[in-house]
């Protein structure tokens, strides 16, 4: 783990090394990825049922063994603990409510003149969600994908997730039934990402991608951006705590731990101007890793891309976070929201001593689909406007055009092209 102070002399560099330690190597992957994408492009479900062969151990007795029946769903959520089906709801409810308020709105003005602009926003007609499921089964990113597409009103929403040794994930499959997915595939990797990209006889294309996966899945989205939009291209998780001498030393710990057993290459960096907390979280990151389940994976990620920097002011602290643009980052002190104003990149923020990252995870509402590698400076969270566009509204009267179209025809002839120029003139009286 990285402890360094921000006035050492081998700063700069050591804070340069931090900041590509979380870069995702797409270069390294391109051509794997790009050959899996071709296959699927060439072959389809045959071509899928060979990834699936080699990357999930298990053999498709014919294609209908892609999909997930509804009433495998379906059981699954009848099956369901009573509590945890209520902290479904609860999350459902909560994450619907939050997205409903960014739905945009479609609007007309009109001018006196008999100018009518507008803008028309409008679902695309299908969407297709990426869940992960290698190391771990994560229903909470289902939710976090599947609610804002609903609540912008896509017509046909088509989930892929893999499913190692044809077992797909009860709770997984419980959420699926929650958000009312009909269709859901048995597919994962870069192989679902060009199914979905390109379609197959079993997979229908779809208009957006959108979900969190590995490097093979990051490298896939970004090679069939442009023939379907993605939401972002997103790399290890992280965390970013800012914190001073009012934080609690445990809870900052296990805050930093609670993205490092995500897997190894987890980022997780603490910045304050307090050294005797610093001290204090570095002793208690030892005693909670003991406690973990994934305490092999936690320690890793904490040795090789784990950082606690201490500056000389708060001040300083939120200069080197902005720097960092983290995916989550946590404000644990006193005055939180005093603090706002000064944050200018992260993908989410965690006011106060009592909002622990993993609250967002699940619960809260707000989406945790959010941006990472510093791409928090140009990115946003996943939201309802990845599944919606935008059309423009345009309108003249004859009045209108006889105002101002002299204008727009002199700048089309001054462009060279006559015939704009003229599509305008001819219409003037």
């Amino acid at each position: 783990m990285l402890y360094i102070n921000s006035s050492d002399e081998n700063f700069s560099k050591a804070f340069d090394e931090l900041m590509g330690r979380g870069k995702v190597d797409i270069d390294q992957v391109s051509k794997i990825v790009k050959d899996l994408i071709d296959e699927i492009r060439q072959d389809g479900d045959n071509a899928l049922a060979k990834h699936i062969d080699k990357f999930d151990k298990w053999q498709l007795s014919s294609t209908k063994d892609l999909s997930i029946d509804p009433d495998l769903m379906a059981k699954a959520y009848k099956n369901l603990d009573e509590k945890l089906k209520a902290s479904l709801h609860l999350a459902y409810d909560r994450i619907k409510a939050y997205h409903e308020k960014q739905l945009p709105k479609s609007w007309l003005d009109f001018e006196p003149n008999g100018t009518i602009l507008g803008q028309k926003v409008s679902a695309v007609d299908r969407a297709g969600l990426y869940i992960p499921g290698g190391k771990a089964a994560y229903p909470s990113s289902l939710l976090m994908n599947a609610i804002p597409a609903i609540v912008a009103g896509v017509e046909e929403i088509v989930v892929c997730t893999p499913t190692p040794q044809n077992e797909p994930n009860e709770l997984l499959l419980a959420a699926l039934h929650l958000c009312g997915i009909k269709k859901a595939f048995k597919v994962g990797g870069a192989s679902a990402i060009a199914a979905m990209a390109y379609g197959t006889a079993s997979i229908p294309k779809v208009d957006v991608i959108t979900g969190p996966g590995n490097i093979f899945v990051a490298t896939a989205k970004k090679m069939v951006f442009g023939d379907v939009n993605i939401d972002m291209i997103a790399g290890p998780s992280e965390i970013g705590i800012l914190a001073d001498e009012s934080a609690n030393a445990s809870h900052i710990a296990i805050d930093l731990l609670s993205q490092a057993e995500h897997d190894e290459m987890a980022s997780s960096i603490l910045i304050t101007p307090s050294q005797k907390l610093a001290s204090e979280v570095k002793d208690e990151i030892s005693k909670w890793l003991n406690k973990l389940d994934r305490k092999e994976i936690a320690s890793r990620s904490i040795e090789e891309r784990g950082a606690i920097i201490t500056t000389n002011s708060m001040s300083e602290s939120i200069d080197l976070m902005n720097s960092i643009a983290p995916e989550h980052l946590e404000v644990a002190t006193d005055n939180a929201f005093e603090l706002l104003p000064y944050i200018k990149h992260a993908g989410a923020i965690f006011l106060g001593h009592y909002t622990p990252e993993a609250i967002g995870d699940y619960i809260a509402g707000p989406n945790h689909t959010l941006p990472t590698g510093a791409t928090a400076k140009f990115y946003s969270p996943l939201g309802v406007e990845n599944f919606m566009k935008k059309s423009s509204i345009i309108s003249f009267s004859q009045k209108a055009i006889n105002e101002v179209g002299g204008m727009a025809a002199l700048i089309a002839q001054t462009e060279g092209l006559d015939a704009h120029a003229e599509s305008i003139l001819t219409r003037l009286s």
